[in-house]
């Protein structure tokens, strides 16, 4: 674990809230950490980890208040939330909760959270604390960050299968196209070519998350998404693919140019492909950014080889201008659309494989979301 803080500088009032956000690794933690038997014994450990942070119980005065933290000589009280671990569907249950009660700051306490999950938290105002190293509280005269060592993880707890990725991600995907369509269990597993064991197991774990209501019992019992926005999120963090990656440089005037040649010439050669990534982005919501260069999805049964000169490119190690990608199956070409003539990933992994690019992708995928997917 290492902290983002910075050193106290004379003369001179820090830029975050207050002096207490100030603090290095030399402090020393508090000996001991005050609690009653509203906070969770895992919860306890999880807060002493934490560096000058001491914790007090709520008075009982308020039932809302849980605890009382302490840090630098500053105080807030807060309700107290514990998992075992929060991924971006709870991270959207505690948002909903934290909205109906403005008035008093919420603060997570889990084992483990997800990346995505801290994020959503962390835009929502809730505080967070877990026991992989990560820590951001943000409050009145308070400003403590932690970040946990990359990678870092406890054993998990329960379950959460299945994952979203692989054909259990198509499954979210077909949910995702139709948030406002109530399903049948068979009927989803047909939109996603699925199985039937397969589609409610899904359906079962995202009741579970609180994504999904059911209506109705026997066989007419049907599955509505309630939270998409949810969905979404959970999806993408959990979708990551590990593509081979064939890096090639095409002949072309301009980016849009060699977009139209990439995809005529797999489509030619008969190999389905899905443009992605900015390049796909720029056909359904275009962004004010150089496209410089073009990622394709493409049949994970095709040879490397074959694809380069299915669509005239030479094979570089540097200097590309096309990128095509395959996955362990044809997962990642499921619902793409017709663009210009030219095949595009559906808009969920468009925003997906925006995430995960380094080339201000997360700005594209806001762009995109905000523009095509609505939620």
């Amino acid at each position: 674990m290492f902290l983002e803080a910075a050193a106290p500088v004379a003369g001179r009032r820090p830029e975050c809230l207050s002096e207490s956000c100030i603090f290095t690794t030399a402090m020393k933690r508090p000996e001991t950490v005050k609690h009653g038997t509203r906070l969770e014994a895992r919860a306890l450990r999880i807060l002493r980890a934490v560096p000058g942070l001491v914790v007090e119980p709520g008075t009982g005065r308020d039932r809302r208040v849980d605890a009382e933290l302490r840090f630098g000589g500053r105080r807030a009280r807060v309700a107290v939330e514990c998992k075992a671990r929060a991924n971006a569907a709870t991270a959207w249950q505690l948002v909903q909760y934290a909205q109906g009660h403005r008035d008093i700051p919420v603060l997570l306490i889990a084992d483990e959270t997800t990346t995505e999950a801290r994020e959503i938290l962390r835009e929502s105002g809730i505080a967070v604390i877990d026991g992989i190293g990560n820590a951001h509280v943000e409050l009145p005269g308070m400003l403590i960050h932690l970040a946990g060592q990359p990678g870092a993880r406890r054993r998990a707890r329960g379950t959460t299968t299945p994952r979203l990725r692989g054909r259990a991600g198509v499954v979210a995907q077909a949910l995702l196209l139709h948030p406002e369509r109530a399903w049948q269990v068979q009927g989803l597993a047909q939109a996603a070519r699925a199985s039937v064991g397969l589609a409610h197991g899904v359906l079962a774990r995202l009741e579970r998350e609180g994504v999904v209501a059911v209506e109705g019992t026997g066989p007419k019992r049907l599955r509505r998404v309630t939270k998409p926005t949810a969905l979404l999120d959970l999806w993408a963090e959990e979708q990551a693919e590990r593509p081979l990656r064939t890096l090639g440089y095409l002949l072309g005037q301009t980016p849009r140019q060699v977009i139209e040649r990439l995809g005529a010439g797999l489509g030619k050669a008969g190999i389905d492909y899905a443009l992605t990534g900015p390049a796909g982005a720029a056909l359904v919501a275009p962004f004010a950014t150089a496209v410089p260069v073009a990622d394709a999805w493409v049949s994970a049964s095709a040879a490397p080889e074959e694809l380069l000169r299915a669509v005239g490119a030479d094979l570089v190690t540097d200097g590309h201008n096309v990128v095509l990608l395959q996955g362990k199956d044809d997962t990642p070409l499921e619902f793409r659309e017709k663009k210009d003539d030219v095949s595009v990933a559906n808009r969920f992994r468009l925003y997906a494989d925006l995430l995960a690019d380094p080339r201000r992708g997360r700005e594209q995928a806001r762009h995109l979301r905000q523009e095509v997917i609505g939620f």
